[in-house]
């Protein structure tokens, strides 16, 4: 396998810039670019020590800066690697990564490394997936729980619930296979037992996804409502800035304005909609369209209405909009304008949500109400995100539910009598699934879609 090189830094000035290397000849282009200070050689120096030195290119030092050898499988990837660490301007660190392709590396591909320390066995495949929450992360919290996922915590519960499943798999077919040998069979209602325990466990995983997506992966929310309620005011209250054009004519917003925001510990993934109402412009009337659209995709809906005013026909249309789809949503009901009147109440809105709070977005009261209501609905508070097992994305949760899902045909095949041979089949697909979570069973494809999400250079 070549050798790869890469910057890892962040493009631009810095104090430093990080050229990483990774491959059986790591060591010998090291040795091309960077001379010890002292003219020591670097394999004089133990394994993991930051030297000091020269940085070469086309036999001219081009700066001084540190290098570091990693001696596999004693790495993050698991390989031979190195680190030149230089002066982090953008030409010098370029002219850096250069020499290395001159000396022998070729450029690594997005996610390159942290994809070698998964085929190298190093991490798992939700720890690779958790490395890139990490590096995403917006929020506190999505770093608390992606340092947690990196741990492998996950991977380790997967592990021991595959064993357990792997166990009694093969209990049932050693029996089967070698009837005269002096194997003990696994008795139904020991094998039900088990399976209830394997059951339990999968559920828990399940039930923390909820909350997994809404720290990692963020909340699709729309904030709708009639024209001039204080749906941008909103906006830009849970923003902390003048993000969207605010005015008293209604409609102003035609189009939609879009922005990820961290209420508390959930992520939002939100936009701003036109108001919805008969248009008077064909402007307008495309912003409504989309704002209708928007409505239909979001998973949660922020619907705002003008609470120091008695409920009219527009109101009535969002109501309708919103008793239609309030079976495969979330809605808040947020009355604007409490510091005018609060002429709505809550039993207004029965019909389609029983979450109602008043704020008032221009004197910015009750956002750390609907922050916190917000939070109710995702979070799960018995989670502690810096030891806990969960779930964090689409890909994990589908492993998870598909393996419950043959887990609970395996049970159910037993309880109406059919040979445990029979549910040990299901019980092997199940373990297919666990074993598409983490890697044991995965196509290249999926793969690369993962690792595709990297950045260069990690």
């Amino acid at each position: 396998m070549s050798t790869i090189s890469a910057i890892s830094t962040a493009f631009g000035k810095g104090g430093i810039a990080v050229i990483r290397m990774s491959g059986e000849d790591s060591l010998n282009i090291l040795n091309k670019v960077f001379v010890p200070f002292g003219k020591k050689n670097i394999e004089d120096y133990p394994p993991n020590t930051l030297i000091y030195g020269d940085i070469y290119k086309d036999g001219r030092i081009i700066d001084r800066g540190m290098a570091v050898y990693f001696k596999g499988p004693k790495s993050y990837t698991g390989e031979d690697s190195a680190e030149l660490h230089c002066h982090g301007g953008i030409l010098l660190s370029q002219m850096v990564l250069e020499a290395t392709f001159t000396a022998g590396a070729v450029p690594a591909g997005a996610g390159e490394f942290t994809q070698r320390a998964f085929l190298s066995g190093k991490m798992g495949l939700s720890q690779a997936e958790a490395v890139i929450d990490l590096i995403d992360a917006q929020s506190e919290s999505k770093a608390v729980l992606a340092a947690s996922q990196a741990d492998g915590r996950l991977s380790k519960k997967i592990d021991s619930i595959y064993s357990s499943l792997m166990a009694i798999v093969s209990s049932i077919y050693a029996y089967i296979d070698y009837p005269d040998e002096d194997l003990t069979d696994v008795s139904v209602e020991d094998m039900k037992s088990g399976l209830y325990d394997i059951k339990n466990e999968l559920l828990k995983l399940k039930k923390t996804y909820r909350t997994g997506r809404a720290v990692c992966e963020g909340i699709n929310t729309v904030i709708a409502g009639k024209p001039n309620t204080g749906k941008s005011s909103l906006l830009n209250m849970l923003l902390g800035e003048e993000r969207a054009i605010v005015t008293s004519i209604a409609g102003t917003t035609r189009d939609t304005v879009e922005e990820t925001l961290s209420a508390g510990r959930v992520l939002l993934r939100l936009c701003d909609t036109a108001g919805i109402r008969d248009a008077d412009d064909e402007v307008e009337e495309i912003g409504v369209r989309k704002a209708i659209k928007k409505l239909e995709e979001a998973e949660l809906v922020l619907a705002v209405f003008d609470g120091s005013r008695a409920l009219d026909s527009e109101d009535g249309e969002v109501i309708r909009q919103l008793e239609e789809l309030k079976d495969n949503k979330t809605v808040i009901v947020v009355l604007n304008k409490s510091d005018v009147a609060n002429e709505l109440k809550a039993e207004d809105f029965k019909n389609i949500t029983n979450h109602v709070i008043s704020i008032s977005a221009k004197e910015e009261k009750g956002k750390d109400e609907l922050i916190e209501l917000i939070e109710k609905i995702y979070i799960d508070g018995e989670i502690e995100y810096s030891t806990a097992c969960v779930v964090t994305n689409a890909r994990q949760y589908a492993s998870v539910d598909s393996a419950l899902t043959h887990i609970e045909s395996a049970i159910e095949s037993l309880e109406k009598g059919f040979t445990q041979d029979i549910a040990g089949m299901e019980l092997e697909i199940a373990m297919s699934h666990l074993g598409n979570l983490d890697g044991r069973k995965i196509t290249e494809d999926v793969v690369s879609n993962i690792f595709g999400r990297f950045c260069i250079g990690k």
